[in-house]
Parts: structure tokens; sequence; C-alpha cells
């Protein structure tokens, strides 16, 4: 099969989401001018940079009550911080949770039924469930061609751990099973892990 985007391609739902995949999940937590605070989740996410440490997430809809974006988008551009919060398998529900289309001014950490805490470097607030979590200030907001579809930019000024996933040194990722997206409505867990020796690895 092949087939061009802008002609469609004739199948009951988009090939291109699963295509991508998987894709670490963006739990991006905000708090608007008002003081209140914002969950969501993006599927659209990744590190971009070690040094200094940056990520990125891409949001692609709009809200009725948004001036063409959505919640999350609107609060950043008006604070400038974010945290990205990472999802474990055992939160999947409560993510689930927190992407329902609630009017601005809700709280979708209540929503969800989740407990909060306060970021040390950033006016946020983040999961306090979460396995790790990534305090950002905003880079930049980048237009991107579609009619809602923005690029967030971030530097990473604060990072968090739970000491319980720390094992001789290393964030041990099994031990929580990150979520990640797949296509659809399809998510997928990490559970098993293997390591490659690169060939310039042993290179003096």
């Amino acid at each position: 099969m092949f087939y061009k985007p802008a002609d469609g391609h004739d199948l009951p739902h988009n090939p291109f989401n699963a295509i991508v995949t998987p894709r670490p999940i963006g739990w991006i937590s905000t708090r608007s001018s008002n003081g209140v605070d914002n969950l969501a989740p993006y599927s659209f996410f990744n590190a971009v940079a070690y040094e200094p440490p940056q990520v990125m997430f891409a949001s692609t809809s709009a809200k009725p009550d948004q001036d063409n974006t959505k919640d999350t988008v609107a609060n950043i551009r008006d604070s400038g911080v974010f945290a990205c919060n990472v999802v474990s398998y055992a939160l999947r529900d409560a993510m689930n949770a927190s992407s329902a289309a609630l009017p601005a001014g809700a709280d979708e950490f209540a929503h969800a039924g989740l407990v909060k805490a306060e970021c040390d470097t950033i006016p946020c607030s983040y999961v306090a469930a979460a396995p790790a979590v990534l305090e950002c200030t905003l880079i930049q907001i980048v237009k991107l061609p579609g009619m809602s579809n923005v690029a967030v930019f971030g530097e990473v000024t604060g990072v968090r751990i739970q000491d319980q996933y720390l094992v001789d040194g290393h964030f041990d990722v099994s031990l929580f099973q990150p979520l990640s997206r797949l296509g659809y409505r399809d998510y997928a867990t990490v559970r098993e892990l293997f390591s490659l020796t690169r060939p310039d690895d042993n290179n003096t």
C-alpha cells in the first residue's frame, strides 16, 4: 500500500499514528493565570537535547473556550513554565481520565483523583505519584502547518526521581513500567530490557 496523506488513506482509521510508535507520553501539568492547575497527556512528546536538557511536546487540537489551542498551551503562554510527569502502568487510568475535555478552569488532578505536589524550580504542580518529573521553563512555542498544531520546547530546570526506582545508580524503568502510546487506542509498557554495545564504545 502507498498513499499520499493529502489524498487520504481509505482505511477505517489513520495508520500514521500506528507507524510512528511507541511514543512516550508527556503528561503535562500547568497552572493558569487564575491559579487553577491543569493536567493533560500528549502523545507527541520527547527529549530533544542533553546539555542543557530540553524536551518538547506538540498540541494538535483546540478547545472552544480557548484561542485556537488547548488549556495546556494557553497556560504555558501565560506562565512560561510546565512540568512533564512520567506515566507508569499503575497510573494508566488516571492519565486516561485527565484526557477528558473539561471546561477551562477545571482541575484535572481532582477529576482524575490524583494527589498533587508543588514543583521546586517553577510555580506549578506535579503528580505526586509519578516515578519522575521534569520541571521546565519555556524556550519557545513554534507554530506548525495545520489549524491548531504547535510545538512547545522547554528547558529542564529540575529533575525529580522517586528513590525506589534508582538501582545501583540507574533509573530502572522496569520497576514502574512506563506507558507509551501506540496507534489508535492502544498503549504498551516497558517490561523487558536489553543492551547493545555501540561500535565505538571500546575505542580509546
